[in-house]
Order: structure tokens, then C-alpha cells, then sequence
């Protein structure tokens, strides 16, 4: 069995032990710092030293059965029986401790808020840390749960204690969810300066000494998940600060560009977003008095007594506003140098969905649409105009799939 040297001190992160077993890439020690990881929390990493040698700590591993705490070596490994001294990566290290007690900090928050919202899982794998949470908690209960915290940890120094006790005595303890261990069960406790404490869980992971080095807990967002749950997404300690630092200065940067102040950027954002919407409906109804415009400027020519206007377009926005400009009793095609194609129908006999799976299945591509208007793409855009001609002078129409009988038409 290996003593766990990070229950009784989490701010240790130097150690001296011997090796008392090798198993392939990893060892084995009487006693470690290095926490094995679980409950959502990452292994530690770091180095080993010995007489002669040294190794990178790539993974750090609990064997449940035998108690074992496995470190997983990158080089050379120390044989049993040597004395090695370990070293934590001490920056990841403190990066972890400040994730998983921002996780109980701000869970607790949320517990105070409303019981309901009970913990179903945690995430902490990277710097965006996860919260599900039962009880349909909304934004605005995210951000009370987060002013709380913030005020709780601001008026008070929460400072981190530690005990073990039996199973018997966890329901003299104020615990938000029962413990997942049986036996005896390790609580990790934030206590205020009267000994009150603030939330107390059952856990196995490493905790900062004082809550205020988790500072500050800021939520990033909240999502619906799976099961009815509700994710929040948070970040603590130097990850949360990082964050609000750049995404400050990205907004300085942003909001200078509008001539404004950071506190005005969101009003100015949104009179630009107007502004965009209302340009993007003048626009659009623009496209459709040019597309009009278009087609009453082509000649209506005539194939088998069907007037039939065609346009070759630079621009794949006005194809779908040519083609509802058809005029009753013609027929209308179109194409962009691109391959979009299309074709508007005014002739209830000439369905556009069949003339262009028949022209499509000559000049290649796919398409469909409804009766008075069909669009899609062609392999040969150059000879798709000619294509639409030449079927319509066969008087037929082909139905999706099929090549138009007796139109002499053949696949390029």
C-alpha cells in the first residue's frame, strides 16, 4: 500500500520514498505526493530522482484492490528497493487543486441557492470545468449562484480542513449529496473564521488551503444536457483570472474600434446588429426588384411555340429571385458559371422539378424543387442553357431519374 502523502498536506510537492515495486513502464512507492487522480480531478505529474538517474512522471495511477499508487515513467525506471525523492509539477498542481475547490465552492453556491440543484457529475479535465446539475437551474440562478460565492469569499478567509471518519458519524456532517464511499469516508471541509463551515463533501481529491486561492469562480455558460441535467461551465483560480484578462482586452480592443468604452459595447453592438438586419432585408428586397429587372430585360425567345428566357448570372443570389420572376406561360432558366442552375415554370403542363431532373440528367448534377421553380447544381454549366433548349423542343419532359424520351439528348 501507498501512503498518500497529498491528503495530509496538498501543498506539499516534494517527497522522499522507496520504490516497492516495477511493473512494466511504472513503479511503485511506500509513500507519494503525486495524486493517482478521480472524481473528475487529473493525475499529477512530474519527476523522480534517484542515485544516478532520473525519469519524467507522465501518469499517476490508484490500484483500488491492493492500494497501490502506480507512476507511470517516461526513461529509465529505478529498480525495488531504491531511494528516489519526487518532485510535483508544482503550476499543475495548483491549477488542479483550484479547479476542484472552485467545483465544491461554487456547487455549494448552487445548493444554497435552491436544494435542488443537486451535483450529478463534475468535470475537471481542463481549464473549462463542468457543474451538472439536476433541478432545471436557469442563467440567471447561474449568475446569483456566482455573486454569492463571490461575496461569501470576499468578507471571508475559508480556509481548507480535512478528516476521516466513519461512516456512522458522515450524518452528524451538513453534506450536499450522500458519499459514494463506504467504511470510512474522508471529508474535505471550507470553514470560515468562526469554525462555520461552508460546504463540506465527501471527497478524496486535493483542495487548496484557503478558498480565496480558487478565486475567482466565474461562470462561463450554462447548456441543457442529456437526462434532463443542466451544465454550467466554469473556470477557477489562475485559469478564471487568465481568461477575464484576455477576453477584457480583447473587448478594449473591439470596443476602440467603435470609438466607445467596454461598459458601451454591448448597446453599440446591438445598434450594429440592427443596423445589419435592417440593410439585409433592404438588400434582399433589392435582389428581388433586380432579379424582376433582369428577366423584363431579356427577350423571351421561343422553342416549339414555349417562350423561354434564359440568363447566365454572376451572382448565385438573385438565381432563386430570376426564377420566381418567370412571367405566366413561359418558361425561365438560369445558370452561374459555378454550376448553380435553375428553372421557373409558368406552364402547369411543364413542371420545373421534371424539365430540370431532365436536363440534370444530361448535363450532370442534382436538384429539385416544386412545380413553379426548381434549383440545383450541374457538372457542365456551360451547356446547360442549350440543354433546357433542346429538351423543351422535344415537346416532353422527363420525371426525375429518367432521360426525356425522344430527345436526342445524350450524357456528356
Amino acid at each position: 500500500m501507498t501512503h498518500p502523502l497529498y491528503h495530509g498536506d496538498p501543498a506539499r510537492l516534494n517527497f522522499a520514498a522507496t520504490v516497492t515495486a516495477v511493473q512494466e513502464k511504472r513503479v511503485a512507492l511506500d509513500a507519494t505526493a503525486f495524486y493517482p487522480g478521480g472524481g473528475g480531478q487529473n493525475a499529477d505529474a512530474g519527476l523522480l530522482r534517484w542515485d544516478g538517474g532520473e525519469a519524467r512522471v507522465t501518469d499517476t495511477q490508484k490500484d483500488r484492490a491492493s492500494g497501490l499508487i502506480w507512476h507511470t515513467l517516461e526513461g529509465a525506471l529505478p529498480p525495488v528497493g531504491t531511494s528516489v525523492t519526487g518532485e510535483v509539477d508544482a503550476p499543475r498542481r495548483w491549477r488542479q487543486m483550484a479547479r476542484h475547490s472552485g467545483e465544491h465552492l461554487l456547487a455549494q453556491a448552487f445548493f444554497r441557492l435552491d436544494p435542488a440543484f443537486r451535483v450529478a457529475a463534475v468535470g475537471m479535465r481542463g481549464p473549462d470545468c463542468t457543474l451538472d446539475l439536476e433541478g432545471f437551474p436557469t442563467g440567471a440562478d447561474a449568475q446569483a449562484a456566482e455573486e454569492l460565492l463571490r461575496d461569501m469569499l470576499a468578507r471571508h478567509d475559508l480556509t481548507l480542513e480535512t478528516r476521516v471518519v466513519p461512516e456512522a458519524e458522515v450524518p452528524r456532517y451538513p453534506l450536499r449529496r450522500p458519499p459514494q464511499v463506504r467504511g470510512q469516508v474522508r471529508l474535505v471541509m471550507f470553514r470560515d473564521e468562526a469554525g462555520v463551515p461552508f460546504d463540506v463533501s465527501a471527497c478524496g481529491g486535493v483542495h487548496v488551503p484557503h478558498a480565496g486561492m480558487a478565486a475567482p469562480v466565474v461562470v462561463l455558460r450554462t447548456e441543457r444536457i442529456r437526462s434532463g441535467l443542466t451544465r454550467v461551465v466554469f473556470r477557477a483560480g489562475e485559469e478564471a483570472a487568465g481568461f477575464l484578462t484576455g477576453t477584457y482586452r480583447d473587448a478594449r480592443a473591439l470596443a476602440q474600434g467603435f470609438s466607445v468604452g467596454v461598459p458601451d459595447l454591448p448597446a453599440r453592438v446591438a445598434a450594429l446588429t440592427a443596423e445589419r438586419d435592417a440593410l439585409k432585408v433592404e438588400a434582399a428586397a433589392l435582389r428581388i426588384r433586380l432579379a424582376a429587372a433582369l428577366v423584363a430585360a431579356t427577350p423571351a425567345g421561343e422553342v416549339a411555340g414555349i417562350p423561354l428566357r434564359t440568363l447566365t448570372l454572376d451572382d448565385p443570389a438573385l438565381l432563386q429571385g430570376v426564377l420566381a420572376a418567370t412571367p405566366p406561360g413561359e418558361v425561365g432558366a438560369a445558370v452561374t458559371p459555378d454550376g448553380r442552375c435553375g428553372i421557373g415554370s409558368g406552364r402547369s403542363e411543364l413542371p420545373a422539378g421534371s424539365l430540370l431532373a431532365g436536363v440534370l440528367k444530361v448535363t450532370g448534377g442534382q436538384g429539385g424543387g416544386r412545380p413553379d421553380l426548381a434549383q440545383g447544381t450541374t457538372a457542365n454549366p456551360a451547356a446547360f442553357l442549350d440543354a433546357v433548349r433542346r429538351l423543351l423542343a422535344t415537346r416532353e419532359t422527363a420525371a426525375p431519374g429518367d432521360s426525356p424520351p425522344g430527345s436526342g439528348l445524350t450524357p456528356p
